[in-house]
């Protein structure tokens, strides 16, 4: 007779990915109303860089020091919109080489649309912005990507 595997994670604790939103802070503190739905959001990654020590007398290896923590682009896609705030801030960038950083928070959301997980970018700023190639097949919604530098990610506790 074989013993029953518990479950390691609880399915009711798994989440889908397609429910979540993506929330602007213009200045810091005001909310973007306009700038919240998007197709598709990457980048959420951090990656512990380290700094080699080399040992007198040990020549087989090295002791990785952690020295930094860097961050990969947020990376925003979207039907491309004419006119919005966050698209004034892309062409102000892009234009004219002004920059106004701002917070951004990408949640999470359960079946029942309560936030589960959310991940807080302080001090964003447009570092690249593309759109689709245009083609007259297939009529497809044009996307357009908005790519943001930030000075740090927070996970937050929710």
């Amino acid at each position: 007779m074989s013993a029953a595997i518990p479950e390691l994670v609880p399915q009711s604790e798994m989440f889908v990915n397609f429910r979540f939103g993506v929330f602007f802070f213009a200045g810091g503190v005001v909310p973007n109303p306009l700038d919240v739905r998007f197709k598709k959001v990457t980048g959420l990654s951090a990656t512990v860089k380290t700094t080699p020590l080399e040992e007198g007398g040990q020549n087989l290896y090295t002791q990785p020091l952690p020295s930094r923590v860097e961050y990969g682009n947020l990376v925003l896609e979207r039907g491309m919109v004419a006119s919005s705030p966050l698209r004034l801030d892309f062409d102000a960038a892009m234009s004219l080489f002004k920059f106004a950083p701002s917070n951004v928070l990408v949640t999470l959301f359960s079946e029942a649309y309560t936030p589960v997980s959310a991940w807080f970018f302080s001090r964003a700023y447009p570092v690249k912005w593309s759109i689709a190639d245009l083609a007259a097949e297939p009529k497809e919604l044009l996307i357009e990507s908005l790519e943001l530098a930030y000075a740090r990610m927070q996970i937050m506790k929710v």
